[in-house]
């Protein structure tokens, strides 16, 4: 989503959270722009962090190498960052950051160095109480390592928490690995309840990080997984797929349609099938004008980003599909993120079951939060996490007396 888009969406939103046009002008300005040009081996590489807001705390958010990274797509991901963390009611704010590069035409040790001149550049903005970076596109915790490492070397002292999504044994978090999608499942159960909705099969776009461990965490707690796919294809068995032979097939032949038990479908046609939840894991407008009336499924968990365009989710709201939207259903991801923050400041280590409770009990306050605020209103839930988001964010702004 662009930035304008996201202007275009703040103005229709605005008036069902009682925002003024002065608040509303004040909201949609990132609270800083940082930019500069990282050399490494001779070559330049644009690398950007914009903070958004830290009304409700430190900036957070991750940091990806991409070749498509520009400011517009760090501002639009960083005001995004904003709305997550207030929906998750974790302590944060949002930022995010990016550096263009493909980072597969690079060596490690070349990786190593980006990631290095990354932190020199911004240093002095990060820190555990200003700005706590993590994982994002391409990037990981040995990155996340390096950048603490480098960090560290300016300060002249120890500070994990400066940064998020580590190795465990540089203070990283238990849970973190499986925590987009683990979030993702309580918020499913929660609403399956609250709708008295008994019927648990499911259809899974995307076998990636997130897809995968859904389909994993959703089969052990009883779910019918009945189609998934990758880039490849989908498959599709009205009586289930053995998910651990999917898992086998995927890490074998590097795709789920390989998997003979199953009928051979397209990513498209995988949104139609008969299946009470859809979960959309992979792909950016999946859903869109010309497929939603197709989808059968009563409820849609957004675990990728995006996934939904506009005019979709006007069609699934008249068609009374739930949308649970991915502000919500994956911010499981930076929710154990600031766990995981919260353990390095008190020099803490939590253990997983300690971190599983403790998302339970997050993930499903936020949903019962935007539930009230959906079921009390006409407009649909993504707008609710919206409403509910920015009424959190200008609270905060107003008790600082900013605006």
């Amino acid at each position: 989503m662009t930035f304008d888009q996201i202007t275009q969406l703040l103005t229709k939103v605005a008036p069902f959270a009682n925002i003024t046009n002065d608040e509303l002008a004040f909201l949609q300005k990132p609270h800083n722009v940082l930019q500069a040009d990282l050399t490494v081996n001779g070559k330049t590489y644009p690398a950007h962090r914009v903070q958004f807001n830290n009304a409700r705390g430190p900036f957070k958010g991750g940091i990806r190498f991409h070749p498509g990274v520009d400011l517009d797509e760090v501002k639009s991901l960083a005001f995004w960052m904003s709305l997550k963390t207030a929906v998750a009611d974790v302590p944060l704010g949002g930022g995010k950051g990016g550096v263009t590069v493909n980072p597969k035409e690079l060596s490690q040790e070349e990786i190593e160095e980006l990631s290095r001149a990354y932190v020199r550049a911004f240093h002095g903005h990060l820190g555990p109480q200003k700005d706590i970076p993590a994982p994002d596109v391409y990037t990981n915790p040995q990155i996340m390592a390096w950048m603490l490492d480098e960090y560290e070397k300016i300060i002249g002292k120890k500070a994990p928490g400066m940064i998020t999504g580590k190795p465990l044994d540089k203070g990283g978090s238990l849970v973190r690995d499986i925590a987009t999608a683990l979030g993702g499942v309580y918020v499913l159960q929660e609403a399956l309840n609250v709708l008295k909705i008994s019927k648990r099969t499911v259809a899974i776009q995307g076998f990636g990080n997130a897809g995968a461990t859904a389909a994993r965490l959703l089969a052990d707690a009883g779910f019918t997984i009945v189609a998934v796919s990758d880039s490849k294809g989908a498959i599709y068995n009205k009586d289930g797929l053995d998910i651990t032979l999917v898992e086998k097939v995927k890490k074998e032949t590097r795709s789920v349609i390989n998997y003979e038990n199953a009928k051979k479908l397209s990513n498209e046609e995988l949104l139609s099938v008969d299946a009470v939840i859809l979960v959309p894991a992979a792909l950016e407008n999946a859903i869109h004008k010309d497929n939603a009336d197709l989808v059968k499924a009563k409820v849609v968990l957004e675990l990728a980003n995006g996934p939904t365009t506009p005019e979709a989710d006007v069609i699934l709201h008249e068609k009374r599909t739930v949308v649970l939207p991915d502000i919500l259903a994956n911010a499981g991801g930076v929710t154990v993120s600031c766990f995981e923050w919260q353990q390095n400041l008190a020099d803490e280590r939590w253990t997983e079951k300690d971190v599983k409770e403790r998302l339970k009990e997050k993930m499903v306050s936020a949903f019962s939060a935007l539930w009230d605020l959906y079921d009390a209103n006409d407009y649909d839930f993504r707008t609710a996490a919206y409403v509910h988001a920015l009424k959190k964010i200008i609270a905060a702004e107003r008790l600082r007396g900013r605006v």
